[in-house]
């Protein structure tokens, strides 16, 4: 479970600092000098560094992945268990018609796995030792199909697309509430923005961004069920139920990943309310339904 926050961690640095060092700059000609913005200029200006943050968080998620997780890359199998890893790995790109990934090991007492790259032929697909400790190898093959799958389904692609317009729509708002604040609450009517425009819309842009992470969390749910769908047909759907059960009894086990990972994995953490608007995952117990079902979505 582990591609979403690490993806959305260096997505919302990107746009900051851009966003700001652009303003800071003078870059883009969204004020009109009279107090008002040019909409339409301003909204250019936020698509344009929207979805650059967006497609650089995507271009240098295998080299983040690998740093905050730990993962060494298999180059030469140095025992059996890594010669399955990457056989089966193999086997499983060859039957969803992709490249050969990376495959490579994260350190972790927790049962997890994660796929995350720009391009669906040359991705990263990497399990926790916890995983290989503790699953059978039947699991574990299920667990990494899964992950084949999100590859295959260009699953990391679709997700910058859909930040990208999310940025996009984060930052036209945020720049207008900015423009409002420093008009109505600090006064300024000089015809150029203030400082309570800059903070106004640094705020703004962290409480919409988060509250936009809603759309992406929904999105990133509906592809895990696409995912099972993928490795149902690859691996047998009695193997893919078996993982999730054995995941869900071994919800207990802490993590242990970087935060920012957490929503690029196999396993999910329940949690419900308005909470569970950001969860990354669905409910372990519907993506068993659903298989059990044959509900593929």
């Amino acid at each position: 479970m582990m591609r979403i926050f690490l993806f959305l961690a260096t997505n919302l640095a990107v746009v900051l600092i851009a966003s700001i060092t652009l303003s800071l700059l003078g870059v883009g000609s969204i004020h009109d000098g009279q107090g008002g913005m040019n909409l339409q200029a301003l909204l250019i200006f936020c698509a344009v560094i929207g979805f650059a943050g967006s497609f650089i968080s995507l271009l240098i998620s295998k080299w983040m992945a690998k740093r905050s997780t730990g993962a060494r890359v298999i180059e030469t199998p140095a025992n059996r268990q890594e010669q399955w890893l990457m056989d089966t790995v193999a086997q499983l790109a060859k039957q969803a018609n992709i490249g050969m990934p990376e495959v490579a090991i994260f350190p972790s007492r927790a049962p997890n796995a994660f796929a995350t790259g720009w391009n669906k032929n040359a991705a990263l697909v990497a399990v926790s030792d916890g995983m290989l400790q503790r699953f059978s190898p039947n699991e574990v093959k299920a667990v990494m199909a899964h992950e084949i799958g999100h590859v295959a389904n260009g699953d990391m692609v679709t997700l910058s697309l859909i930040q990208g317009v999310v940025n996009t729509f984060v930052m036209f708002f945020a720049r207008i509430i900015g423009s409002f604040v420093d008009r109505a609450v600090f006064k300024n009517d000089s015809g150029r923005p203030g400082i309570g425009y800059f903070i106004a819309t640094i705020f703004a842009e962290l409480v919409l961004g988060i509250l936009a992470s809603i759309i992406v969390m929904w999105f990133s749910r509906q592809r895990e069920f696409r995912a099972d769908a993928a490795a149902a047909q690859l691996a047998g759907s009695a193997n893919m139920i078996a993982a999730l059960e054995h995941l869900r009894a071994e919800q207990g086990i802490p993590v242990e990943m970087p935060g920012e990972m957490v929503a690029f994995g196999i396993n999910g953490s329940l949690k419900n309310g308005l909470a569970g608007l950001l969860m990354t995952h669905p409910p372990l117990e519907q993506r068993i339904a659903a298989l059990r079902a044959g509900n593929f979505r």
